[in-house]
């Protein structure tokens, strides 16, 4: 790999989160809190730090004020140096109108921006996948196969291919076919023999296909061609890679570690309660790979009489008389006694109440932000300042899979009960 290729990484944003509503009801998707105090954009923003590429745009368009707030608060690099990190977000053009349409076409918009830069590599990432990468082994890969472009793969099962854009590679690693979520026959053609990778017999029968992640390494002067020939093409997975195999050295990297797409409710609270996890397969006390985040000065959380197992309290929490097992727990969190929290992602609030707002509640007789006394949650995931009552059980007994409560008050998806951001659940309310 050249000692300083001349690198900048775009991370995309993704759309408007349809499948994390109501999580991105009032943020982007990359500003969803994530593992108690950080943010999905966290993640490859760190994965980025830790591998020395300390230029970054991150591509949003969709309630991007919270995103913009957090990346300005919180990555600051040295005058001296020529790191940044900076949304962008779609904007209409004399080139263009319309919003992104999809993950290639977002990155055609901006690359006036890109362009300014002079660089001859472009990293782009997913901004909704959680896992820790050294993009310069990626990036090695790519310099010493002279790629075009390198596509980075992982082995996955056969009961989860169908969702992914699947390749096949020569022996060479270069990639000869890829197809965008194959169903069927055309699923049963993608099967490869993953032992080639370096898996034992045993994996590959297990993980016998070879999904990208999403991200990929271009030279710079080939992206702008291959945007350029076809405006048409408005998706990387779909459209660019596919049609650039027979043209362009297009290579395969292989990622063998923890890798998930946290674009659904489901994946997102089993990708944070995994976290709780003894053995964590995403470990978030990785001395030499951090997440980094914001700052924020919180004081050590107080936790009085309470029974906690297998959870994560993160900083600045109130917890008086509470049984909390397996559980995230997030900032500035306040649990009230005899409480119980089961299976639940906790995000916390965005700011402490003081005494006199927490006495207006009690005349209002509105529950102060936190959960009260005596409630019961179960397989939840409690947004940022939610009131959640005293008595309340949110607990889906009736295991109903998907349903929307009065007015907003909840949501139901995966039989997780979500309560939304800034949400209210009265006293004595059941779910």
């Amino acid at each position: 790999m050249p000692a300083r290729p001349n690198l900048l990484a775009v991370i995309l944003g993704g759309g408007a989160g349809k499948r994390l509503f109501p999580l991105t009801a009032q943020r982007s998707k990359p500003a969803v809190p994530l593992g108690g105090k950080y943010r999905l954009v966290d993640v490859p923003i760190s994965n980025c730090i830790n591998s020395d590429v300390i230029r970054m745009f991150v591509l949003t368009q969709y309630n991007s004020a919270s995103l913009n707030r957090h990346i300005a608060t919180t990555y600051r690099f040295s005058p001296f140096a020529d790191g940044f990190v900076e949304v962008l977000a779609a904007e209409q053009t004399p080139e263009s109108g319309e919003w992104f349409q999809g993950t290639a076409d977002a990155v055609r918009q901006v690359l006036p921006h890109i362009r300014d830069w002079r660089i001859d590599t472009l990293l782009i990432l997913s901004g909704d996948h959680l896992y820790r990468m050294d993009y310069r082994k990626f990036l090695q890969r790519h310099f010493e196969t002279n790629a075009d472009i390198t596509v980075s793969v992982i082995p996955i099962p056969p009961d989860s291919a169908s969702e992914f854009g699947l390749l096949k590679v020569d022996n060479a690693g270069r990639i000869v076919e890829f197809r965008e979520k194959p169903k069927g026959e055309a699923l049963e053609s993608m099967v490869v023999d993953t032992t080639s990778f370096g898996l034992s017999p045993e994996e590959a029968r297990a993980r016998p296909f070879l999904a990208s992640m999403g991200i990929y390494v271009f030279k710079y002067d080939k992206l702008e061609e291959v945007l350029a020939e076809d405006n048409s093409r408005l998706d990387f997975g779909k459209e660019v890679i596919p049609g650039s195999l027979q043209k362009l050295n297009v290579q395969a990297y292989l990622f063998n570690g923890y890798w998930e797409d946290i674009g659904t409710i489901a994946a997102f609270y089993k990708a944070n309660l995994d976290m709780t996890s003894a053995i964590p397969p995403f470990n978030l006390f990785d001395a030499a790979a951090p997440l980094f985040t914001r700052a924020r000065y919180l004081p050590p959380s107080k936790i009085n009489n309470c029974e906690i197992r297998d959870s994560i309290i993160s900083e600045g929490c109130i917890i008086n008389g509470a049984k909390i097992n397996r559980s995230m727990i997030g900032l500035r969190s306040r649990i009230g006694d005899g409480a119980q929290i089961e299976a639940a992602y906790v995000m916390g609030a965005d700011y402490y109440q003081s005494l006199e707002d927490m006495l207006g509640d009690r005349d209002a007789n509105r529950p102060r932000v936190g959960i009260g006394e005596g409630t019961f949650v179960r397989r939840a995931i409690i947004d940022k300042n939610a009131r959640i009552g005293t008595n309340v059980r949110l607990l889906n007994e009736a295991g109903v899979d998907e349903a929307d409560g009065p007015n907003g008050m909840y949501y139901i998806r995966d039989r997780n009960i979500i309560v939304p951001k800034n949400g209210l659940i009265p006293d004595g309310t059941i779910v």
